[in-house]
């Protein structure tokens, strides 16, 4: 520990590097090679899609599953399917990432962002209750990091302002919500399956529900317009080919029988890591609201002051951890300050006349936490209780040099 900084030529703390990702053997070679002799590769003649479409509509308790191309493809299909569109109005988190919002503007509505609560990061519902207008159609809570939104609060809020709510649970796999799992707990819920993702397939995404009639318009909207029973060429309804590949479902169906072990380690880690971190001043460690009886843990986030630091900066802590092994990340920048939202392009008249300077002031927990949150990735969790020590020891030793 009385070795100098990694960063300023010493020797790191972690030095046997982390958990590869993705985790993969023989059973996803086995699966894809019997995709690839089938000669039945899509989703119209094969069969991976629609069990794995089985599989997890178990997993999440909902009655169905449409799986799409990916996770940004599943908003904008549930956005779709509610017919939200020109005009209309959809509450999302100023904390999370572009899809969700630019999903939004993909179908020519007006994402309106909203702070996120210090406690957790998730959106906070009394922001969201004080932005619901005539206009709003939607809110889209996100479960940030895997950790379950206050889905009561939304859910109230949604029944009393008429409103449909979309969970966007890309990081959210296996997560729980007063022990129900995320995702059919509002209308409905898109994941993504994309490299880093707990559950992935190189690319892929979701949508569950447990509201047939809307279940039905959203496997419309992903097959092209066509409907369940209906003729081969008959599309009463607007879609595109959201379609996913019978490859990735076998993917997906391989990478699932070690999802619940997986998702114990790291829940087992991340217990551990609040545990050393909660003695550490100048470290605070995001609260689990006692309904959350499940997190996923897509990320591990805490947030660091400068000021116990010897007032070094978020991004120079970063860069020490990152040099001591430790795979250190800083995270979002306010999704509202993105150039993509200041201007027309792609949308209706009344969502391009939007200011956005509004949300500096209106979102104080996310400018904060843009500035002092730290990233640590889901496979860093997979690794043993000894590399959870050398994160710990990495911040102490960077402050012992610092302080």
């Amino acid at each position: 520990m009385n070795s100098k900084l990694a960063i300023q030529g010493g020797t790191p703390v972690h030095t046997t590097g982390w958990p590869n990702w993705p985790i993969y053997d023989h059973l996803e070679e086995q699966s894809i090679l019997e995709v690839l002799h089938s000669g039945k590769w899509w989703y119209v003649d094969g069969t991976k899609v629609r069990e794995f479409e089985g599989k997890f509509s178990n997993l999440h308790h909902s009655n169905f599953a449409t799986a799409v191309t990916n996770g940004s493809a599943a908003i904008e299909v549930a956005l779709k399917a509610l017919s939200i569109g020109c005009g209309d109005e959809v509450i999302v988190p100023a904390y999370t990432f572009v899809a969700t919002a630019a999903s939004v503007l993909a179908v020519s509505a007006t994402p309106i962002f909203v702070d996120i609560d210090p406690s957790n990061l998730n959106i906070d519902p009394k922001q969201v209750e004080a932005a619901v207008t005539s206009r709003t159609r939607a809110i889209i809570p996100v479960h940030i990091a895997g950790c379950p939104a206050d889905m009561d609060a939304i859910l109230d809020i949604a029944r009393t302002h008429n409103l449909a709510v979309i969970e966007d649970a890309a990081q959210a796999v296996c997560a729980e919500w007063n022990g129900k799992p995320v995702g059919a707990l509002g209308d409905c819920g898109t994941f993504s399956f994309q490299a880093s993702k707990n559950l992935n397939s190189g690319e892929g995404g979701v949508v569950i529900s447990n509201d047939e009639s809307l279940a039905d318009l959203i496997w419309s909207v992903a097959n092209v317009g066509r409907t369940r029973g209906g003729k081969k060429y008959e599309h009463p309804v607007l879609g595109s080919n959201y379609r996913l590949t019978e490859f990735q479902a076998a993917i997906l169906l391989a990478q699932m029988t070690r999802l619940e072990e997986q998702s114990l380690t790291r829940t087992r880690n991340a217990k551990t890591l609040s545990c050393y971190l909660h003695d550490i001043s100048g470290i605070t460690t995001l609260k689990l609201d006692p309904r959350v009886t499940r997190h996923a843990y897509h990320l591990y986030i805490f947030r660091y002051n400068s000021a116990e630091f010897g007032g070094h900066s978020r991004d120079e802590f970063v860069e020490a951890l990152k040099s001591e092994g430790i795979p250190a990340s800083d995270g979002y920048l306010p999704l509202y300050g993105e150039e993509v939202f200041h201007h027309g392009r792609g949308r209706c008249q009344i969502a391009s006349q939007q200011s956005l300077e509004q949300y500096k002031d209106k979102c104080p927990t996310t400018e904060a936490v843009c500035a002092d949150g730290i990233w640590l990735p889901q496979n860093a969790l997979l690794g043993t209780e000894t590399d959870m020590q050398h994160i710990v020891e990495a911040i102490v030793k960077i402050k012992t040099w610092w302080s």
